[in-house]
């Protein structure tokens, strides 16, 4: 079963902390997984490098794709900031399936699975 996590994060976020809060959330025994955050996340060096370190594919979408995704936790913060009220839960349900952890946050980073 792919299991898709989906990253919210800050500028100048670490591999560090983007594992971390990953790694917080990721059911047990999860083996295909991919990351999916905002297009312009994916050149985020510590998100790129959090998935280069563990070998899981990372997709990018863009705003509107993310902004047409219903979410159960929309953020007025986040679609102020972005243009899209939600990015870890609307990239994770975009990877397939349902959302089985919604959105967390950890420090700079949000997260969430769906699977």
């Amino acid at each position: 079963m792919t299991t898709t996590v989906g990253i919210g994060a800050s500028t100048g976020v670490t591999a560090e902390e983007v594992l971390a809060a990953i790694d917080a959330v990721l059911p047990p025994g999860a083996t295909d997984v991919r990351l999916a955050t905002l297009d312009v996340r994916t050149a985020e060096p510590g998100i790129t490098e959090a998935a280069a370190r563990r070998g899981w594919p990372l997709v990018g979408h863009d705003t509107p794709t993310l902004a047409g995704v219903a979410v159960p936790s929309p953020s007025a913060v986040v679609a102020a900031a972005v243009g899209t009220a939600s990015v870890a839960e609307a990239a994770a349900l975009l990877g397939g399936g349902r959302l089985i952890v919604p959105k967390t946050v950890h420090g700079r980073v949000t997260v969430a699975v769906a699977a």
